[in-house]
């Protein structure tokens, strides 16, 4: 795959071991730890999709809406150990791609990345 899959999570073995799933999938993956360079990259590259880890990142509407004006077509995943963000109502129902549980479920994330690649 040509285009990044980015892969924001403040816990760099977590990040890395995503990282890794995906480049074993043949996915181009890069790794951030903070969001403070995810704008700069996105508008820089023909990234596709973003997975957040909720958990780890802070993360709210407003940062995702941002994330969605830099590039409409930009897939945004979140991870969460969480079943419920009452704080991110909004962005679920309108910036938000899929919401997958921690830990990944690999056939879970495949089936999402298949639907959008």
């Amino acid at each position: 795959m040509d285009e990044p899959i980015v892969v924001v999570d403040a816990n760099e073995e977590q990040c890395r071991e995503l990282c890794t799933m995906l480049e074993e999938w043949h996915y181009r993956a890069t790794p951030m730890h903070s969001l403070r360079d995810l704008e700069t990259y996105i508008q820089a590259t023909a990234c596709r999709a973003v997975i957040l880890d909720l958990d780890t990142v802070p993360v709210d509407n407003r940062v995702l809406r941002k994330l969605k004006r830099i590039d409409q077509s930009l897939c945004i995943m979140v991870l969460s150990s969480r079943p419920f963000h009452p704080e991110l109502e909004e962005a679920m129902s309108s910036h938000i791609y899929a919401c997958l549980n921690k830990p990944v479920d690999e056939e879970e994330l495949g089936y999402w990345l298949k639907s959008l690649f």
